[in-house]
């Protein structure tokens, strides 16, 4: 099993990088975060899960360790695949989504592609007890952010913005700012 890889990326796709390892183009899938991050000629370190099919052998890659854990519980999950696991990884971050699967939150898993209702409650249910005990997080405080930053990425998209590029810009935006309408005018600042 290939558990990490270094080298160069040699050239960046829509949804995966080619990593030069030591003369071998090594095609890594990665979220959304991890790919507009990523620069042609530059030197990166992924932790990678390496997807044994029948008719392939796919690499899906993590910038942290604790993010691969995350991806291996989610496609432990039956009904879930590694696209699947890698979608909802890249609409919001393994921390927010252990708070809020500790929460029994359902509403930031049903916003991803092909992930209705009742396999993100059997998500939610199947997690739950993995993650442990939730440590000093206001579950309705949580719960308001997440919502309030998935509305302002529905309404940047409203604007004819691409996802990836409002949810770069939801990050450039002050922490303390809660209300969803002032998000998109600050998103859109940065944006501009």
């Amino acid at each position: 099993m290939i558990g990490r890889l270094s080298g160069e990326i040699s050239h960046i796709d829509e949804r995966c990088v080619i990593l030069d390892v030591g003369g071998v183009g090594y095609k890594i899938f990665l979220t959304g975060d991890a790919l507009h991050t990523a620069t042609t000629g530059t030197k990166a370190t992924f932790w990678t899960h390496l997807a044994v099919r029948e008719d392939a052998l796919d690499l899906y890659g993590f910038s942290r360790k604790k993010e691969k854990d995350f991806f291996e519980l989610l496609i432990g999950v039956s009904g879930i695949g590694p696209k699947s696991a890698l979608n909802i990884l890249s609409l919001v971050s393994s921390d927010q989504l252990a708070s809020a699967i500790r929460a029994g939150s359902t509403a930031h898993l049903v916003k991803v592609s092909g992930i209705g209702r009742k396999t993100a409650e059997k998500i939610v249910l199947e997690l739950k007890d993995k993650l442990g005990a939730i440590e000093s997080v206001d579950i309705r405080e949580l719960g308001a952010a997440m919502s309030s930053d998935m509305d302002a990425i529905e309404a940047l998209k409203a604007l004819g913005y691409d996802a990836d590029d409002a949810r770069e810009a939801l990050k450039k935006v002050d922490k303390n700012i809660r209300d969803t309408g002032a998000k998109v005018k600050a998103a859109l600042k940065v944006l501009a």
